[in-house]
C-alpha cells in the first residue's frame, strides 16, 4: 500500500466518497433551510420534548431522500445514544399487515434483546408493539418508525378498504404515555391522498419535498466530491495540480454544457453521482488527471440510444432495406402503410437501381416480424388483431436521424441505402 500510485490513490478514494451517501449529502445539509435541518428538528423535537410527529419525505427516485433520512437518524443516536431506537420497513417487502407487524415485533425484539416468537399471531404482535410504545414513551425513549415506499403500505391495504399498520401506529401515537415517529418515503407527490380518512386524520400532514439541486449546489458538490485534500498523504505538488485541473473542467464553458444537457434528462443526486463515477473511472492513470474527454465518454455512455444501436449492430441487410422503403414512404407522405405497401417500394428500388439484394416476399416477411420484435417498427394501432400481419397499418419507432447515422456505422450497410435515404 505504501507504494500505491498517487492516481490510484485518488481514483480509490473518490469513487470512495461517491458510494458513500453520507459523504456526498453532508454539504448539502449545511443550511439552515435545508431537508436536512427541517428533518432534523421535527425528529429531535420528539426526542427531546416527548411528542409525537409524522411526516412524509416526497420526490423523486434518487433525490436523496433516504439518505438525508439516514444522516438525521445517524446524528441523533450520536447525541441521545440511548434515546432512540429505529424500525425500517420497505412497502415492496411489508405491504402485508400480518408481514408488518411480525417484522416490527421483531425488530423489537432485537433491538431491546428480548426472545421474539415466529408463531406469534397478528393480535399478539400488535399488542406487544403498542406494549413496547408504551413502554418506550415512559422510559423518554423514541421510537422512528420508517416505511420507505409508503405509497405501497397504503394502495396495498386502499383496496381492502382499510389500511391496518398505519391506523394501529398513528392511532396509538395519540396516547400521552408513547413517544415516537413516522416517517413515510415515496416517490409519489399524492401519497398522502392514498389514505383513508381515519388515517388521514391521524396523520399531521408534515412534507419536506426533495427537488433538484440548484446550479450552486451542484458546484459545490463538484468540488466537494472531486477535489484531493490538501493535509494528505498524497504528493502537495499532484494535489495542487490535480485541484487545478478540476478547476479549470468545471469552469469550461464545454463543461457546463454538456453537464446542462445531461441534468436535463435526469436531475437527481443520484444519477450525477453515476455520471461522476463513470467520468473517473475513465481517468487516464498515467497523467493521473482526469480530463474534459473522460466526462465526454461517460455523457455517451449514459445517453445510449437503444434504436440506433438494434440499427448499427442488429439489422440484416435485408432488415435496412425495409426501413429505407418504410422510411421513403413516410417522406412522401404516406401516412398509412403496411407490408404490402413496403414490399411494392421495395419492388421499386430492385427494378429502379437492379440490386443484388432482392429477396422472396417470406423471407421480408421474417425480416419484417424480427424488426417488430426489436421494437424498431410497431403497428400503428391495436384495432384490427384479427387481421393477418402482412395487411396492418405499420409505423417507424426510429427517427430519420437515428435511422442514417445507425446505417453510417453499419459495418456492411450498401451506399445505395444511404443514397435513397438522402433523396
Amino acid at each position: 500500500m505504501g507504494n500505491e500510485n498517487p492516481a490510484e490513490k485518488a481514483l480509490n478514494l473518490i469513487r470512495g466518497r461517491l458510494c458513500d451517501p453520507t459523504f456526498v449529502f453532508r454539504p448539502l445539509s449545511a443550511s439552515s433551510d435545508s431537508n436536512y435541518s427541517k428533518l432534523k428538528f421535527i425528529v429531535s423535537t420528539s426526542v427531546t420534548e416527548g411528542c409525537n410527529n409524522s411526516i412524509l419525505l416526497l420526490g423523486p427516485r434518487g433525490s436523496g431522500k433516504a439518505a438525508v433520512l439516514d444522516l438525521v437518524v445517524g446524528d441523533l443516536m450520536e447525541e441521545y445514544p440511548d434515546s432512540v431506537t429505529l424500525i425500517s420497513l420497505n412497502g415492496l417487502l411489508h405491504s402485508e399487515d400480518n408481514c408488518a407487524f411480525k417484522e416490527i415485533a421483531r425488530q423489537l425484539c432485537m433491538e431491546h434483546h428480548l426472545l421474539f416468537s415466529k408463531m406469534a399471531s397478528f393480535d399478539e404482535n400488535s399488542q406487544f408493539i403498542i406494549a413496547m410504545l408504551r413502554e418506550c414513551g415512559l422510559a423518554h425513549k423514541t421510537i422512528i418508525f420508517v416505511l420507505d415506499e409508503f405509497d405501497m403500505f397504503a394502495q396495498a391495504s386502499y383496496s381492502r378498504g382499510k389500511q391496518r399498520l398505519l391506523y394501529s401506529l398513528l392511532d396509538a401515537m395519540q396516547s400521552v404515555t408513547s413517544q415516537a415517529v413516522v416517517v413515510g418515503i415515496s416517490s409519489r407527490l399524492d401519497a398522502d391522498q392514498l389514505l383513508e380518512k381515519r388515517v388521514r386524520s391521524r396523520f399531521s400532514h408534515r412534507k419536506i419535498l426533495f427537488l433538484p439541486p440548484s446550479r450552486e449546489e451542484i458546484d459545490s458538490l463538484l468540488e466537494h466530491l472531486l477535489s484531493l485534500p490538501a493535509d494528505s498523504s498524497f504528493p502537495s505538488g499532484y494535489v495542487s495540480q490535480f485541484n487545478e485541473k478540476i478547476k479549470n473542467i468545471t469552469s469550461d464553458t464545454r463543461f457546463k454544457d454538456m453537464l446542462k444537457t445531461f441534468l436535463n434528462a435526469n436531475s437527481t443526486v443520484n444519477s450525477l453521482l453515476k455520471f461522476i463515477f463513470r467520468a473517473v473511472s475513465s481517468m487516464n492513470l498515467e497523467s493521473g488527471l482526469l480530463s474534459l474527454e473522460n466526462f465526454k465518454t461517460a455523457l455517451s455512455s449514459m445517453q445510449r440510444q437503444p434504436k440506433l444501436e438494434a440499427v448499427r449492430a442488429d439489422c440484416s441487410i435485408l432488415e435496412l432495406y425495409l426501413l429505407v422503403c418504410m422510411r421513403r414512404l413516410e417522406v412522401k407522405e404516406q401516412s398509412s402503410y403496411n407490408f404490402i405497401s413496403v414490399m411494392k417500394e421495395y419492388k421499386t428500388i430492385h427494378d429502379s437501381f437492379q440490386t443484388s439484394d432482392f429477396y422472396a416476399q417470406n423471407v421480408c416477411l421474417r425480416a419484417f416480424e424480427h424488426l417488430r420484435e426489436r421494437e424498431v417498427i410497431c403497428y400503428a394501432e391495436n384495432r384490427g388483431q384479427s387481421q393477418a400481419g402482412e395487411y396492418r397499418s405499420m409505423k417507424l419507432l426510429i427517427s430519420a436521424s437515428e435511422l442514417h447515422q445507425g446505417m453510417r456505422s453499419h459495418a456492411c450497410c450498401p451506399a445505395i441505402l444511404l443514397k435513397l435515404l438522402d433523396h
